[in-house]
């Protein structure tokens, strides 16, 4: 049986930040208010922290615990309010960066999406060693492949 979580944040013009000012809606209960409460690996919040982040959003504090446990997740909340820092720490939480090969793979709409979230992951990743590539439709397929599987 699969375990889902959704969770739906809506922003009714509140005060700028990450903090909705509206209602949320979720059928997970479980609030975590702080990263370091989230019992993440010391590198990953090592790369929170570097990456300017003080304190997880509302979609942070309800998502990233359900989906490093192994829920489905379905999250909607407005731009800028941090979902695609939500599922990077749940995968980089997740992954074995000793293990050299593809371990997620995270669609985008977007080449600029793509890049951003390649960015985020990087960033959020960098004390952990952790590598991302995004591949870009257009671009030789050859040398993306070289890249995503190098043995």
């Amino acid at each position: 049986m699969t375990k889902t979580c959704c969770l739906f944040v809506y922003r009714d013009n509140g005060p700028e930040g990450m903090e909705p000012d509206g209602i949320i809606e979720s059928n997970w209960n479980e609030i975590t208010d702080s990263f370091d409460e989230m019992n993440l690996r010391e590198a990953l919040l090592r790369g929170i922290y570097a990456y300017g982040f003080e304190k997880p959003s509302a979609i942070q504090q309800r998502a990233i615990m359900p989906c490093i446990k192994g829920y489905d997740v379905i999250a909607q909340a407005q731009s800028g309010t941090g979902k695609t820092a939500t599922f990077a720490i749940s995968i980089l939480q997740q992954i074995d960066v000793e293990m050299k090969s593809t371990q997620a793979l995270v669609l985008a709409p977007t080449r600029e999406l793509a890049q951003q979230i390649q960015k985020v992951v990087l960033a959020l990743g960098d004390y952990m060693g952790a590598n991302c590539h995004a591949c870009i439709g257009g671009t030789n397929v050859r040398s993306e492949l070289v890249y995503i599987n190098p043995f």
